[in-house]
């Protein structure tokens, strides 16, 4: 009996070791694990970063640059000039890319410039601009996307469905983060 009394005691004084008060694991391993946690779930449902390999977006985005992008549930929000991170079926592969047109709208492109249901958009971020003719009447639930920079982007003019179904938006970039000397919004006004 006395043995079994010593043996709770000492498993009692051990876990009171490992969970009490100024202990190692309550003040280290519990918070740490905690905190990966959190980051994880932050992580897959509401921000994640990507990196820019390509020149499709430059001068907005250049290659090597880094994003902080929010996760899109309702892309009835997403509005004309959002830069938008999709996966593309045809080219089984994400991209980034400016939403031009939006579910319903009927595209001209004349001489690379972009007409929206009868009216001329104002591009200031589009860079060599290329002779471009074309239309397109996006279908509902889809989206139309162009690169910023016209002459080296493969976008929507280019692929045989130019069309982005609405359930393939995956988030809305945010924030340059990286280089750190161009740190901000992607939507601030200057």
């Amino acid at each position: 009996m006395k043995e079994t009394i010593e043996t709770d005691l000492s498993k009692k004084g051990l876990m009171s070791k490992l969970i009490g008060k100024g202990s190692f694991f309550r003040e280290w391993i519990i918070p740490i694990v905690a905190a990966i946690g959190i980051a994880c779930l932050i992580n897959k449902f509401l921000v994640y970063n990507v990196y820019i390999p390509s020149e499709s977006m430059v001068p907005t985005l250049n290659v090597g640059d880094k994003l902080m992008v929010t996760r899109v549930y309702d892309t009835s929000n997403i509005k004309r000039g959002d830069i938008i991170v999709f996966y593309s079926d045809e080219l089984s592969e994400v991209l980034i890319k400016r939403a031009i047109g939006l579910p319903g709208d009927h595209i001209e492109i004349h001489n690379g410039i972009v007409n929206i249901n009868g009216q001329d958009i104002k591009e200031n971020y589009v860079k060599n601009n290329e002779i471009y003719n074309g239309t397109f009447d996006v279908p509902q639930n889809k989206f139309f996307f162009l690169g910023d920079n016209r002459n080296r982007s493969n976008d929507a003019r280019k692929w045989a469905n130019p069309y982005i179904d609405a359930s393939k938006i995956q988030g809305k970039a945010q924030i340059k983060f990286y280089p750190f000397n161009e740190f901000g919004s992607l939507y601030s006004t200057k």
